[in-house]
């Protein structure tokens, strides 16, 4: 998507992704520091139970309420499954990595449509866009509590942590610069985890627009939805502004859906480069509640940055819970109307804990991966025998990158982008996603079945060898 070459435009321009607010919801926005600082709302250190799928106590699961209100099956949900082994690291650089100014690489492209423009790989992370993805499940805890409120016919505390989750997301943005891969069309990425009781799995189903669609399956509920990001450059910023719907359907059949916000990247020129997200995101259910999540804008003055502020309501439109907290820390709610409070009058002995972001990892990076991406590009033993050749794992600039060895990192990089430029003709001859197909009535891309069943039986011979060399019939 092309923009405008202004740079003076910038501060006007991009506002229009976000949804115009009234002054009476921008002033909801009470400081949460000063909330959350406080100890007298309804969590501790003692509220927070570790993940049999970490045992160093990477992810931590919240308890707000009473221990002796909470049903057992809701206190244990995500806490049951099986303790999985992962890498808590990468690997060691084999190279020294040389600096490169992203502005030296970008600024020729101001106004053009970045998803053509190809950059070093100093500039990638290890992961592609499909297990980025995939990172919007680290705290999947939050749907399976989701699920159990929801079997106890508590359906207001299904759509909080529900709400949580949609904020959840976004957690491991915070630090995170560097550009994922841009997938090769056909690729696709899967994520067994058992330790989540959950099976992830991705696919790049349009080259341009670049679309990836995700089907994910846990206990009680199935997640899915597919994601085309339009840019603009604003020479000083990137604007992303996301175009898709998620799903999410609990086997009750209950159906939550949303759309994500927009994102903007900002100091590509001057300064440390950091990320913020804003604008509304509305999450609608198809039976009692639907939620509004306002992401506040950052300013330059901002004291407290990343906040995120929003309300249930029933289907008469009454406000019956209030959310709030930041998206890079944790999420509190209110039963009730809290629209009207101001600084000092609200009870904070009536704020629940329903989500906290997991601590950083003990070996840090720096790409700044949580310690749930870290594991995402990890080649288990045993694994790399049962995937699909169009894996993202298997992508050879990736794992280069990974390990450090930067020089055949770039050059397999290059290699893969002439290769790309192939794909629109491919497009244009019919060629067809393997594991989706677009919905006519919807328009979007829906999984079709059949992979974890070819995995089982170790079928590949209809999965391309995206990898390997251009077959010559491929570039006449």
């Amino acid at each position: 998507m092309k923009a405008s070459a202004s740079e003076s435009d910038d501060d006007n321009e991009r506002t229009d992704a976000a949804e115009e607010e009234t002054e009476d919801e921008d002033n909801a926005f009470f400081d949460t520091r000063d909330f959350l600082s406080s100890s007298s709302f309804k969590s501790s250190a003692s509220d927070l139970h570790r993940s049999s799928s970490s045992d160093d106590g990477g992810l931590y699961i919240a308890e707000s309420e009473d221990d002796n209100d909470i049903d057992p099956s809701i206190r244990s949900a995500g806490l049951t499954f099986p303790y999985v082994k992962r890498r808590k690291k990468l690997p060691d650089p084999a190279e020294t990595e040389k600096g490169i100014s992203l502005w030296s690489m970008i600024k020729d492209n101001i106004g053009k449509d970045l998803t053509k423009v190809c950059l070093p790989v100093y500039f990638n992370e290890p992961l592609s866009s499909l297990q980025k993805c995939c990172e919007d499940m680290e705290y999947s805890y939050l749907i399976d509590r989701a699920n159990e409120w929801g079997k106890k016919g508590n359906s207001l505390m299904r759509i909080l942590n529900v709400a949580a989750f949609a904020v959840s997301g976004y957690s491991s943005t915070e630090g995170r610069i560097c550009k994922p891969f841009n997938p090769l069309l056909g690729e696709t990425y899967e994520a067994d985890y058992p330790d989540k009781g959950l099976r992830f799995f991705s696919e790049k189903v349009s080259h341009h627009p670049m679309i990836v669609a995700c089907h994910c399956e846990g206990t009680g509920w199935k997640f899915w939805g597919d994601s085309n990001l339009k840019s603009k450059f604003w020479g000083r910023s990137i604007q992303l502004d996301p175009v898709g719907i998620l799903t999410l359907q609990f086997d009750d059949g209950e159906v939550f859906q949303w759309s994500k916000v927009t994102t903007s990247i900002y100091n590509l020129i001057l300064g440390k480069l950091y990320c913020d997200h804003y604008g509304t995101m509305r999450i609608q259910g198809n039976r009692d509640y639907s939620c509004k999540l306002k992401f506040k804008e950052q300013s330059i003055i901002d004291r407290n940055p990343h906040q995120v502020h929003g309300v249930v309501q029933d289907k008469n439109g009454k406000t019956v819970a209030t959310l709030f907290g930041k998206w890079d820390e944790s999420m509190h709610y209110i039963i009730g109307d809290c629209s009207g409070m101001k600084k000092g009058s609200y009870s904070l002995s009536e704020a629940c804990l329903l989500w906290k972001r997991s601590k950083p990892p003990k070996y840090p990076t720096r790409y700044n991966l949580t310690r749930f991406a870290i594991t995402l590009n990890e080649l288990t033993p045993g694994l790399k025998e049962k995937l699909p050749p169009t894996d993202s794992r298997l992508r050879p600039d990736q794992r280069y990158l990974e390990n450090g060895e930067y020089e055949m990192a770039n050059s397999e990089k290059l290699r893969l982008e002439q290769r790309q430029r192939q794909a629109r003709n491919m497009q244009e001859r019919g060629w067809k996603p393997r594991w989706f197909a677009k919905d006519k009535a919807t328009d979007t891309y829906k999984y079709i079945g059949g992979y974890w069943e070819a995995r089982e039986r170790g079928n590949w011979e209809l999965c391309p060898d995206i990898f390997g060399q251009v077959p010559a019939e491929q570039l006449e």
